[in-house]
This record gives C-alpha cells, sequence and structure tokens, in this order.
C-alpha cells in the first residue's frame, strides 16, 4: 500500500479517459488543473472523465485547481523560438502578442514601471536569463545572457524586485467561480506571501459561498517563505514549488528549504505537498535519471503528504509510466522506513489539547496492540488527518457520510477514505463503520482496530473518543 499521495496535472497528454484510468490505476490521488495552462473547455472534459471514472471505480479522486496568482508570464509564441546569448530581446506590454526569437509578450503590461538598467529576468524557472539595458515606452529592451527555446506561457521571475500586484486578479475570481461550479476539492493559491493574500482570497470565496473548500497556499517566493508561520495558520496545507523557489533563492538553499517546510508542516496536520520537476526527464524519457529517483524518494524520507508531476503528465510522451514510477518509488522508499522508531522517537504533543492527546494515544495504542487498522469517525476530515501526522504504519480508514469530505481525504497521507451511512445512536455510528471497512475487504472478521472520532459527529475540533474493538 502506498502512503504518499501522488497529484497529477491533467493536460493535453492525459485527456482521454483510457489514459487517466490507467493513471488513476498506477497511483494517482488528485487531479490537479492548472488555471495558467488551459481554458474551461479542456477542464470541463478532464473533470467529467475524473467523475465518471470515481463512480465507475468506486474510488475518491480529489480535484484540485491551481490559480494563476499574481504571476508574470510570457504570451504566445511561435514554435521553434530560439534566444541566441547575446542577441537583443524585446518585452512587449501586450500579452496578445505572437513571440519569436526577438520578442514576446507580457501578461502584465505595467512591468516596466518597476525595473531599472541591469535587472535580471529570469525566464521558465530560470532556464533563461535576460539582461536588462533599457527601457523605452514600456518596451523592455534585453539581452539574452542564457539563451533556449522559448515556449508560450512560460514564467517570468524578477530577484528581488517586489512587484505590487494585487492577489486576486479579475481572472481568478472568474476561475474561482468555475471551480465551485466544478466541485473541486482543493485551490492551490499561488505566489502566496503573507497570510493577507489568504484571507483576501477567503473574502472571495465567501461571496461566491465557497467556504468548504480546502486551501493550499504554493510557496514560491522569499516572501512566503519568510512568512511560513502566519501563512500556515490560516490554510490547510502548502505546496512547495520548487521551480519559482529556485528563482528567488540560490538553488544550493532549496534543500534545506524544502525540509524545513515539511518538517513545520508536518505535526500541525496539514498538507504538504513537494512539487516540481521530480521526474522532469520523463516528459521525454521512459526512465527517470537516478538524481530524480533519489530526489523522490528523499521527499518521501522527509514526510512529504503528497508528491507532485506536472509537465510529466501534462504534456509529457509517458504520463502513465510517469505515475508508475513515482508510485514504485514511494512505495519501495517507504518500506525502508521505520515509521515506528520515528513516532517513538519524536516528543509527545506540547500544549495539549484533546484532540492532540487523543490522536497520539491512537496511533501509540494501535502501535502497542499491533492493530490492523485505526479507524476514524469523521465528518470534517480534521480527525484523520491528526492521526496521519504521526504517520502511522497500519491502516487509517477515514469513515464519513460527507462525499465532499470523502474526496477531499484522499490527498492526506496513508488515509483510505471511506463513505458510509450515518446514524443518531454512536454505538450504531460505530457498528456501521465497521460493517463498511467489512463489506469493502479493508479489515477482516475478527481484526484488532482502535476506532477514534469526535462525539457528536460534525463538530470540528473535537476529537474525543477512542475505542478499542474487534471487527
Amino acid at each position: 500500500m502506498k502512503r504518499t499521495k501522488i497529484v497529477c496535472t491533467i493536460g493535453p497528454a492525459s485527456s482521454n479517459e483510457e489514459i487517466i484510468s490507467d493513471m488513476i490505476d498506477s497511483g494517482m490521488d488528485v487531479a490537479r488543473f492548472n488555471c495558467s495552462h488551459s481554458n474551461y473547455e479542456s477542464f470541463t472534459k478532464g473533470i467529467k472523465i475524473i467523475k465518471k471514472l470515481r463512480k465507475k471505480k468506486n474510488i475518491p479522486i480529489s480535484l484540485l485547481l491551481d490559480t494563476k496568482g499574481p504571476e508574470i508570464r510570457i504570451g504566445q509564441m511561435k514554435k521553434d523560438s530560439f534566444l541566441e546569448e547575446g542577441s537583443e530581446f524585446v518585452l512587449y506590454p501586450d500579452e496578445t502578442l505572437v513571440g519569436n526569437s526577438t520578442k514576446a509578450g507580457l501578461s502584465f503590461p505595467d512591468l516596466s514601471m518597476y525595473l531599472k538598467k541591469d535587472d535580471r529576468i529570469l525566464v521558465d524557472d530560470g532556464l533563461i536569463c535576460l539582461n536588462v539595458e533599457k527601457i523605452e515606452d514600456k518596451l523592455i529592451f534585453c539581452k539574452v545572457v542564457y539563451g533556449g527555446y522559448l515556449k508560450s506561457r512560460k514564467s517570468v521571475n524578477i530577484p528581488d524586485v517586489e512587484i505590487p500586484i494585487s492577489y486576486v486578479s479579475n481572472q481568478d475570481i472568474e476561475d474561482l467561480k468555475f471551480g465551485y461550479a466544478q466541485g473541486f476539492d482543493y485551490i492551490a493559491a499561488s505566489f502566496v506571501r503573507s497570510a493577507n493574500d489568504i484571507e483576501i482570497l477567503k473574502s472571495h470565496l465567501h461571496i461566491i459561498g465557497w467556504s468548504q473548500v480546502k486551501i493550499i497556499a504554493k510557496i514560491e517566493n522569499r516572501q512566503g517563505v519568510e512568512n511560513i508561520d502566519e501563512i500556515l495558520k490560516v490554510v490547510d496545507g502548502i505546496m512547495i514549488a520548487r521551480g519559482d523557489l529556485g528563482v528567488e533563492f540560490p538553488l544550493e538553499q532549496i534543500p534545506a528549504i524544502q525540509k524545513e517546510l515539511i518538517r513545520k508542516v508536518i505535526p500541525m496536520g496539514k498538507v504538504v505537498i513537494t512539487a516540481t520537476q521530480m521526474l522532469e526527464s520523463m516528459v521525454d524519457n521512459p526512465r527517470p535519471t537516478r538524481a530524480e529517483t533519489t530526489d523522490v524518494a528523499n521527499a518521501v524520507y522527509d514526510g512529504t503528504s503528497a508528491l507532485m508531476l506536472s509537465g510529466e503528465t501534462a504534456a509529457g510522451k509517458y504520463p502513465v509510466d510517469a505515475v508508475k514510477t513515482m508510485s514504485l518509488i514511494a512505495k519501495t522508499t517507504e518500506q525502508n522506513i521505520n515509521y515506528k522508531k520515528r513516532f517513538y522517537s519524536i516528543d509527545s504533543p506540547s500544549h495539549s489539547t484533546i484532540t492532540n492527546a487523543i490522536s497520539h494515544a491512537t496511533v501509540m495504542t494501535a502501535y502497542d496492540l499491533d492493530a490492523k487498522a485505526i479507524i476514524s469517525l469523521t465528518k470534517s476530515g480534521s480527525t484523520p488527518r491528526m492521526v496521519a501526522r504521526y504517520r502511522p504504519t497500519c491502516k487509517v480508514i477515514a469513515c464519513t457520510p460527507d462525499e465532499e469530505v470523502y474526496n477531499q481525504m484522499n490527498l492526506i497521507w496513508g488515509v483510505i477514505p471511506l463513505l458510509f451511512d450515518e446514524t443518531d445512536s454512536t454505538d450504531e455510528l460505530v457498528r456501521g463503520a465497521i460493517e463498511s471497512c467489512i463489506k469493502n475487504k479493508l479489515v477482516e472478521k475478527g481484526d484488532l482496530i482502535v476506532l477514534t472520532a469526535g462525539v457528536p459527529l460534525g463538530t470540528p475540533g473535537t476529537t474525543n473518543m477512542l475505542k478499542i474493538d474487534i471487527c
């Protein structure tokens, strides 16, 4: 059983039912739709396929909407546009301009206002570097320092220059309305700089009426890293977007930043997704490099909740193989981690609450009694999140009567979501959950299980019951 979840970006390479079905069978847990690279028509097609496969396979697949946020991107480019080192390249304040080897449009027309001579502009996660030579009439004249092929919609970063872009744009609002109508489970909020950015996002979600969606803050700039503690207080998890981070910080600092962010998130019972270039070579090749294999394994060793595939599944030649490979690396790595030893080596939760005490005791009891499973009854998903932060080795089965929560919980490390019918009686609730687990062959009659819940069910933050039972 794979415990680390896999997020797959849906795109042209993964746009038909057969491929998406094979990706699910290979280990995909979450489908990501990136607003920076597609349109509602293609999104709707992919969403319909995933919802159909959810029912057909009787499994949860989380839907994640990745917003544009305050990003700057290159506009459309002609095919095979190559920037020669030392040549002149001009950036125009017109996103509709079709670029070539000498010019490109920008999604942010006012960029020239915040630049000066000799500022560096990094494109496509730093693969292309431009030096600002002069600015005339909003045109940015640059010299190509590092060249290469430039494709449409690639990212633009200006290190150490703060650009005051509104956090939620009109396009973001339309994307959020679309996500609400389609029933997405998560929002990945791009370029989060502070807790205030999240509060602005939440105010728009409140207007839309979408308060139940879970928010993942994408940490991809210096402000996001510096303000991580305040950000974590107002979100449901983070995504470590290493591509843009590698532009904002020296590359040699990224591994330490990744480890520190994961270390901060896990004890809070929140989600952490490690993303960008994890199996990048598989965009064109059927096998990853040894370095990529080690990179994925190290993220699993660090305890990341999920691993993410971007171009590998959205535009690569081998989307299914990429998922199979990542799943195999994750499972093999998990088999070499002594989670029980890790659990007993950590300190008991400080500033204890009832929820902290019960979730810690649940995992300890499961280890002490060699339980076959932890069964968590939940209406909000809070209880299984608190249990999963201790990374137990037995199954963590999250039973919920809420279909939305059922799909959301598929992103939580090690959690197996299960739908069951709610009853008024606590005893009937417990028995119904156990019978559902037996029916779905997650446990067998005679198995010892540890059961935990918040009673009454449906009140967030009230994990207050621990029960040992025989199925």
